[in-house]
């Protein structure tokens, strides 16, 4: 007869359980962060994007979203970010998605965003929000406020210009969907155009659109309905916040939870990625962020009842199973981590010793020889 100790199984540890979100499902709750690399010419992904995003699929993770892929020309934080404001950028995105089907586990999103007012600046290691000495755009906000003494003066966003970008937002989601992305993210936070409505330091509008929070929210609602609305029924749809301004003046946490409440209410969003700051130069003084913004996700999720997506300075596989073990959020990003190893995922499974993560065929010797030595600390892998 053979024992209970030995028919249990070991406990999953929490960041390998799958995840259901509409129709797609997740072999894990491990996410790679959108993070900018500025290695695009003219919004075009080139073998940068194939080689950056297929490693961290292939790594492990449940989930890989894009960096934040610019929906027009003047949209763009830099020169050289990426795009889907013209048809051809489908092609070379599309490459980067079958590779990722073909060779991984996981599935693949993309993150839509609008730089607003703080566009046409250098590429980080060149100066970080610092204008472009030349070949600038001209630059869209909620008010014409400039986002600091260096940068230009936007223009406030009239009817016109709300209904051009809506068009914007749309095409380029379409084009995500043909290009063969799972899932859809839209970046609302860190002061880019929707944020910029949302926060009263850059809103200082009189008409709907401003004043009250009811009234900020209002484009970026519009934006949720623009994009929505070419989706199909069974695609995620997310949405990173500034759940808090981190600074004087700026929207608080509370705020950051009515946000999220009229999100859940309006309907069409999957998930929340609350983050923060952003809408002032790190020189404004903001205040400290919150380790990984866990307790922004944490209120959020339990307070008004969605789905949340923890992310920020999240590094190890003991943060990532508490996160989860402790309820704060349902999915957790990493950047930094994937940044340093874009295997994290498939590293976390050997120091966890948990076998049930898939590994690629090709690499099916390192979990393999892992288990050898487990059983036989002798064994020379031979």
């Amino acid at each position: 007869m053979t024992s209970q100790a030995e028919t249990t199984e070991p406990p999953i540890p929490p960041m390998f359980e799958p995840y259901m979100m509409r129709g797609l499902e997740l072999i894990n709750r491990v996410v790679v962060a959108p993070m900018g690399q500025y290695a695009c010419d003219d919004g075009t992904p080139n073998d940068w994007q194939l080689v950056h995003l297929g490693s961290r699929a292939i790594g492990g993770a449940g989930l890989v979203i894009a960096e934040m892929c610019n929906v027009a020309p003047e949209g763009r934080v830099t020169p050289r970010c990426s795009g889907f404001y013209k048809d051809e950028h489908i092609a070379p995105w599309k490459r980067v998605v079958d590779f990722v089907h073909e060779y991984s586990d996981a599935k693949i999103g993309i993150q839509l965003g609008h730089a607003g007012r703080k566009g046409a600046t250098r590429v980080m290691w060149e100066g970080h929000n610092q204008p472009v000495e030349e070949g600038g755009w001209p630059l869209l906000s909620a008010s014409a406020i400039a986002y600091s003494n260096e940068s230009t003066v936007p223009q406030a966003l009239d009817r016109e210009l709300m209904d051009m970008v809506l068009g914007q937002y749309r095409r380029a989601a379409e084009r995500a969907i043909e290009a063969g992305f799972d899932m859809l993210e839209l970046h609302g936070a860190h002061g880019y155009l929707p944020s910029s409505f949302i926060s009263p330091i850059s809103n200082q509008r009189e008409d709907e659109y401003g004043g009250s929070l009811d009234n900020r929210m209002r484009f970026l609602l519009e934006v949720v309905d623009a994009i929505r609305s070419v989706m199909p029924d069974d695609m995620p749809f997310g949405i990173k916040i500034s759940a808090s301004d981190l600074t004087d003046g700026g929207n608080e946490i509370e705020d950051g939870v009515e946000i999220s409440r009229a999100l859940k209410a309006h309907g069409g969003v999957d998930y929340i990625c609350p983050s923060g700051g952003g809408i002032v130069p790190w020189g404004g003084q903001p205040r400290p962020r919150p380790k990984g913004f866990a307790e922004y996700a944490h209120r959020i999720r339990h307070e008004v009842g969605i789905p949340t997506m923890a992310v920020g300075n999240i590094n190890t596989p003991e943060e990532v199973n508490a996160v989860l073990e402790n309820g704060d959020a349902d999915l957790v990003a990493l950047a930094r981590g994937h940044l340093r190893d874009p295997y994290w995922t498939l590293h976390a499974s050997l120091e966890l010793d948990y076998d049930g993560q898939p590994w690629p065929n090709r690499y099916f010797t390192v979990p393999r020889l892992a288990k050898l030595k487990q059983e036989n600390p002798e064994a020379d892998g031979q």
